[in-house]
């Protein structure tokens, strides 16, 4: 089930015995650990609970051991919650898993599945895989077939782009926080669209910033891990619009800032490539680009696909093969023996812009 409809359920039915928590998005995660531990125990958080939530983990104590707490009887509490961690460390190494109900790598699980104990609920969390990777495709296919006889899975997948803006903005009316469109852009492009990062950062934000004055680039800078990269991306964009100006003061700014030049090429050069598929797929808006690499296994978010779809509209697929091969000879040039990086960026920046 998704998150969305764990929680609706929880709203309607009494918590189930067993659940099974997979997939790295840690924002939904949290949510639904939240609503779980307020329908279980009546209480918000798990620091409010004392003994009735116990925390395991799987890669420190077996399973067996996990499911004979989930036993015990408490004299203390009358409703327990135990969370149980790392749910995949217990997937048998380099052996095919039985769907025999008794074999000896489920049996306690099986066992324990059919006669829950009463007013406890158990929750086994595996963070660890994401389903956007195709590399944990076949780990997640052996995880469920462990965990079959638990009958609620939660799945934590990867959140859209408009998902994530979506969830950023309602944050961000709830605070009151003063931020642009442009600057939440920014902020969200500096998590890479991690939904659990974004919140996080907006919650600093607005505990450095209150709700008195507008949040700026340069608050992002000094608050924001990574949150440089957005000047890097306020290059491309302007490369990608043939403004020469714009992009030269930009250039100035990352050379005082200390900015490593051969990661701002990186990014640029990543636009132009972006920019080279789009052309030869024949891509006519930044929504049709976001559609086209998502099925390349690519994300893209929504500010990144507009600058592409502008780059496409500044550069023709003639130029945009121009400009690859440019990058590709400053690429060469920043490795070579010289006493300044900036001369020869400042090349490429002319030469794009020409």
């Amino acid at each position: 089930m998704t998150p969305e409809q764990f929680r609706r359920d929880l709203t309607k039915n009494p918590p189930a015995p067993l659940y099974l928590f997979v997939g790295s998005e840690g924002y939904e995660r949290g949510r639904c650990r939240k609503a779980l531990i307020k329908a279980v125990l009546g209480v918000d958080s798990s620091g409010e609970a004392g003994d009735a939530f116990t925390h395991l983990d799987l890669s420190e104590i077996k399973i067996d051991e996990a499911l004979d707490d989930a036993r015990s009887m408490s004299l203390f509490v009358t409703r327990r919650l135990i969370w149980i961690s790392s749910a995949e460390a217990v997937l048998p190494k380099g052996k095919a898993i039985s769907d025999d109900p008794e074999s000896g790598h489920t049996a306690g699980l099986n066992a324990y599945a059919k006669r829950p104990s009463p007013d406890v609920v158990v929750v086994f969390e595996c963070s660890r895989y994401d389903y956007d990777n195709s590399d944990d495709k076949p780990r997640l296919e052996r995880l469920h077939k462990f965990y079959a006889a638990l009958k609620q899975v939660v799945e934590f997948k990867a959140l859209s782009a408009e998902m994530v803006r979506a969830m950023a903005q309602d944050i961000v009316r709830k605070t009151n926080l003063q931020i642009g469109l442009s600057e939440l852009g920014q902020l969200i492009e500096a998590c890479a669209g991690d939904a659990f990062k974004v919140t996080n950062e907006l919650e600093k934000l607005s505990l450095y910033a209150g709700t008195s004055r507008k949040i700026t680039s340069d608050d992002l800078a000094a608050m924001v891990p990574n949150a440089r990269t957005s000047t890097i991306f306020a290059l491309v964009a302007a490369l990608g619009r043939g403004d020469r100006t714009r992009s030269l003061d930009i250039l100035d700014s990352l050379i005082r800032e200390g900015e490593y030049l051969p990661l701002a090429l990186t990014f640029v050069a990543s636009q132009f490539r972006y920019a080279l598929v789009a052309h030869e797929a024949k891509l006519r808006s930044s929504q049709a680009i976001i559609g086209h690499f998502t099925k390349l296994g690519i994300r893209l978010w929504g500010d990144r696909a507009a600058q592409v779809f502008e780059t496409m509209n500044a550069f023709s697929q003639a130029r945009t093969e121009k400009a690859i091969r440019l990058l590709f000879e400053t690429d060469r040039g920043l490795r070579d023996a010289r006493p300044d990086d900036r001369s020869v960026f400042e090349h490429l920046i002319l030469e794009l812009t020409d």
